[in-house]
């Protein structure tokens, strides 16, 4: 569920278990004992935040591909959020609500330079291009490419960009940023999804109208002149937040916090599909059990590889049942599996044989992953596999749905530390996930990456172009072990988990 109380607090309860084998390495004798004498040792551990990755499985399987190392990348950092970033051949672009950028390792107001609400990085150095510079006057929540990268798609809440009219959504110049002057279609509210064909560009979004053409949540524009085009299909009941193509580019799944699509409610109650041409309601079988709308709940997230859909949600309160991830079938819309972690699910993006995920993460046990501590702990970025793997256990933790016997996914060993941000007043850390065969790039709200200062955007890359020294961070005063003696011949040692 949504959560607003702050950053993760403290740590998980003491737990008792043997010191490894590996560990008796690391403790020097500092006495003397007599011959023959038997020391006992309790060894207490004190679980704490930890960054983990493992980038060479041995062996690599479905369930265990390999990840992207846990080591964050020096990136160029922004003073807001960033809401959602596409990765065109070796650059970076990025929406989101800031207005100035910086240097990695630059603290917050120093080496600033204005970008107000979008901005381009190199992917393999993490700097700022210099050249890429629009200004948009108020934030970008979305933003794609043409598939040839010859234009920059950029949606939001903005009217007006390099000081020229433009309302919600704009078509740039992937070098300058220069606005394409011939493309102008005029929705009266937000644009929160873009999908882009060679030849139309799908919005979706909180709109009822573009120009004086009605069009309920969603319309198509034509790609050269942003002329309207007639696809209506009809969102009610909420707006649409989430959209994505399918590779033969018929069909559009749609996600969001509608009730109906096409005066449908299943399939069509936050997540539908509908056909690219003419905007007819196509079967989507998962919405039979991924039931998200309405004003608590809503698919959050979607994206594909050329066999599956992914989606992500969120529900607080009533009208949802679902946090988490769930793979479906292009085909049909049938499930794949799905991951039921309890947590607000925001972003995901498939990669290789992994499936990154970002959002805020308090329980996985279902499937096998970490359990609920006390006091709540978050995992604000996590990896699946991209093949089930397994089925999902009776829900253990608080009164969430039960997705109990469904295929699942195995979780994978990658485990990057995020800490909560306050920009948006959420407490959220990160909030979009995407990436390459190369590298995985984070965007959100964050402060800190593993403990270090690296504000918004974060860089993961594959073990061999990664510096691969991450290893578990602590946040505690001190992780020096400590050792007493409850009774003759017994020592307890207690240290912080790493």
């Amino acid at each position: 569920m949504r959560s607003t109380s702050g950053p993760e607090a403290g740590i998980a309860p003491e737990r008792r278990s043997r010191i490894p084998r590996g560990l008796w390495s690391g403790f020097r004798r500092t006495g003397t004992m007599a011959a023959g004498t038997v020391l006992a040792v309790v060894a207490t551990v004190i679980t704490g935040p930890v960054a983990s990755a493992d980038t060479a499985p041995d062996p690599v399987t479905a369930a265990n591909p390999p990840t992207v190392s846990a080591d964050p990348l020096p990136t160029v950092q922004v003073d807001g959020v960033v809401w959602q970033q596409v990765i065109v051949g070796n650059t970076v672009y990025v929406a989101g609500n800031f207005s100035t950028a910086r240097p990695a390792g630059a603290a917050p107001g120093t080496n600033t330079v204005p970008r107000n609400h979008i901005l381009a990085y190199d992917l393999t150095t993490g700097v700022l291009r210099q050249s890429f510079a629009p200004s948009l006057n108020a934030q970008a929540r979305t933003i794609t490419a043409s598939p040839d990268g010859s234009r920059i798609y950029v949606g939001g809440a903005f009217t007006a960009v390099n000081g020229t009219p433009a309302y919600r959504v704009a078509a740039l110049d992937p070098t300058t940023g220069a606005m394409i002057s011939s493309f102008r279609p005029a929705p009266n509210s937000r644009v929160e999804t873009i999908v882009a064909t060679a030849d139309a560009v799908y919005l979706g979004g909180w709109f009822s109208a573009v120009g004086s053409s009605p069009r309920a949540k969603l319309a198509a524009v034509d790609a050269g002149t942003g002329a309207l085009r007639g696809w209506n299909p009809s969102a009610a009941g909420g707006d649409v937040t989430a959209m994505v193509i399918s590779p033969d580019r018929t069909k559009i799944v749609v996600g969001g916090s509608f009730t109906t699509l096409n005066g449908s409610s299943n399939p069509g109650y936050g997540l539908g599909a509908v056909d690219a041409t003419s905007g007819a309601l196509r079967p989507w079988s998962v919405n039979g059990l991924i039931r998200n709308g309405g004003p608590n709940a809503a698919i959050t997230g979607l994206s594909a590889d050329a066999a599956n859909v992914y989606g992500t949600g969120y529900v607080f309160g009533s009208g949802g049942n679902f946090e988490g991830t769930f793979s479906a079938n292009w085909a049909d819309g049938s499930l794949r599996w799905v991951e039921d972690c309890h947590g607000d699910t925001y972003g995901v993006s498939p990669v290789g044989e992994a499936i990154y995920t970002v959002g805020h993460a308090h329980y996985c046990g279902n499937i096998g992953g970490f359990p609920e501590t006390n006091p709540r702990s978050w995992q604000r970025a996590l990896a699946f596999s991209r093949s089930a793997t397994g089925t999902v256990a009776r829900n253990g933790s608080g009164s969430y749905f039960n997705f109990q016997g469904n295929p699942a996914p195995s979780i994978l060993t990658w485990f990057p530390r995020l800490d909560a941000g306050t920009f948006t007043g959420q407490s959220q850390g990160p909030w979009t996930v995407t990436g390459n065969a190369d590298y995985v790039v984070l965007g959100g709200e964050f402060p800190r990456v593993n403990g270090k200062a690296q504000q918004g955007l974060v860089r993961f890359a594959v073990r061999s172009i990664a510096p691969n020294t991450s290893g578990p961070v602590v946040t505690d005063a001190s992780a020096s072990p400590t050792l007493t003696s409850p009774a003759a011949g017994r020592v307890t040692v207690r240290w912080t988990a790493n």
